[in-house]
């Protein structure tokens, strides 16, 4: 294959001969009036009708016999055989298409349709147009991109050459639409909370910080589905509500873990952690089938029925009888100690009890295949549940367990605002000791909570369950994943300066 440089400079002599001739090679209008696989899918009946058909697309092929021309052209998912005859298209624009359209080029085509003498489906070209010349070429048929930071980094050209990752496309948007006709047809109404925020909540996670220039502050982009938001609509009178948004995470990369990325969060008064278990039990199955087609999945090394019945596990006694350590009864020095023995690596900066038992779950987790819901975790864990009514140092939470993972967290949500300021006065605490993952106190959601907030329940998802879903990394089920720029760094938004501003600021609130 000759040099790229030499292909673009070959092309943009074509494009220049184009517009020699008064031929626009980027027209705004086209032809077009059927789809590839509508033309594929009435083919039979189309050419006893003789019907004209009007397609356009991107031109995958071009291979010239003389006087005639065969190629292939793609659109949406579909590709049908051209003929072009220098006697029925005319010698000029036969020509023309012979010596200035390449591969990568998108065209219309206005013609019949027939059948070749392989049993090929074809349409003859009568007319063509040009609808946007590539100065690019496209990589070869059979081996295309290898590289696979490449296939990310330009993910337009793996999505037009791999199947795979196109029906993953495809489904993502299936996925997403499942989960909001479902909550919709469940009664719940949709809602959109605010993406830059002056506190962050509702998790535990590093955010990403800017600034607003017009009102000259330093703002956090969310790291929840607005779950003290939604909470505040709880307030507010509403008893059902949801959102499928955006969220950013300042953290760390892995196979499942990214730093933005969809999720969705619901929250519904007058219902507990229980009723939250029977719900997302019955979302996960429903999606499930709608995107998937199956309550099958085979996820890394684990094969997961979500059709079966769910387990329940404990979170104290699963952790003592896979590590022995009682995390009702335990210290920090103990905790470190059965770490190391068990070989989990983790990070020192801002280490505390909280943080340990946390490493210690997340070692006995990765063997557990599932479905089922963890519960039973220590109200340390989490400063926005509220406790056992039969066991204080317990919170009405539950995870979604699968394939070694947790795919979904909810809760009885804490409506009592003086054990919410506390919590959330605990959680500063560990931040300004320099837990950078632990709650700010928001003292405007605590201030909501005064005025009364019925029982409710809250609960959340994120793409990680299609990745897991579609046994794949999360990067790679994300269309447009954020990957380095190969050359020039863009500008950093939030500055040292910045930073320890915001830093300065969190500590003053509480």
């Amino acid at each position: 294959m000759a040099p790229i440089d030499d292909i673009r400079d070959d092309r943009m002599k074509k494009l220049n001969a184009l517009k020699a001739q008064g031929i626009n090679p980027y027209p705004a209008v086209s032809w077009k009036k059927q789809e590839i696989a509508e033309v594929l899918a009435h083919f039979d009946a189309w050419e006893k009708e003789k019907k004209e058909v009007s397609i356009a697309g991107r031109l995958l092929s071009k291979r010239e016999h003389g006087a005639i021309i065969f190629c292939d052209i793609y659109g949406n998912g579909s590709k049908i055989q051209l003929l072009l005859k220098s006697d029925v298209l005319g010698e000029k624009a036969f020509a023309l298409f012979s010596e200035c359209f390449d591969i990568g080029d998108f065209i219309d085509v206005e013609g019949s349709l027939f059948i070749t003498k392989r049993g090929e489906k074809t349409a003859e070209v009568h007319k063509i147009q040009m609808l946007a010349k590539s100065l690019a070429p496209l990589p070869e048929k059979w081996h295309g991109l290898q590289d696979e930071e490449e296939k990310l980094r330009k993910r337009y050209l793996d999505i037009l050459f791999s199947e795979d990752v196109r029906r993953t496309v495809e489904r993502r948007a299936k996925f997403w639409g499942a989960v909001r006709s479902f909550m919709l047809g469940k009664g719940f109404l949709e809602v959109e909370t605010p993406i830059l925020e002056n506190t962050t909540g509702g998790a535990d996670a590093r955010p990403f910080i800017t600034h607003h220039n017009a009102l000259d502050i330093e703002v956090f982009l969310r790291i929840s589905v607005g779950e003290l938001w939604q909470k505040r609509l709880m307030v507010a009178g509403f008893e059902k509500v949801f959102e499928i948004g955006r969220v950013f995470r300042n953290e760390g990369m892995s196979a499942e873990h990214l730093q933005d990325y969809t999720a969705m969060e619901f929250y519904w008064a007058y219902a507990d952690y229980n009723d939250g278990m029977k719900l997302a039990k019955e979302l996960f199955r429903f999606v499930a089938q709608e995107a998937f087609g199956t309550q099958q999945f085979t996820i890394g090394s684990f094969s997961v029925d979500l059709a079966k019945e769910w387990e329940v596990y404990d979170y104290r006694d699963t952790i003592k009888q896979k590590t022995g350590v009682d995390v009702l009864d335990t210290n920090i020095k103990a905790i470190e100690q059965k770490l190391k023995e068990l070989g989990v690596e983790y990070d020192k900066k801002g280490f505390n009890i909280t943080r340990g038992i946390d490493n210690l779950w997340k070692y006995c987790r990765k063997q557990i295949a599932g479905p089922g819901f963890l519960v039973n975790v220590p109200v340390v864990m989490e400063p926005l549940a509220k406790r056992d009514s039969k066991n204080r140092e317990m919170a009405q939470r539950f995870q979604v367990l699968i394939a070694g993972s947790e795919l979904g967290k909810g809760y009885s949500e804490l409506n009592d605002p003086i054990d919410q300021a506390e919590r959330l006065s605990d959680q500063q605490k560990l931040r300004e000791a320099g837990d950078e993952e632990a709650q700010m106190y928001d003292k405007d959601f605590v201030e909501a909570l005064e005025y009364g907030m019925p029982p409710t329940c809250g609960f959340g998802l994120s793409e990680r369950v299609f990745a897991f879903f579609s046994n794949k990394p999360a990067r790679e089920c994300q269309i447009f994943p954020l990957l380095r720029p190969k050359e020039i760094p863009m500008k950093k938004i939030a500055t040292k300066k910045a930073v320890k501003t915001v830093k300065k600021t969190t500590k003053k609130k509480k």
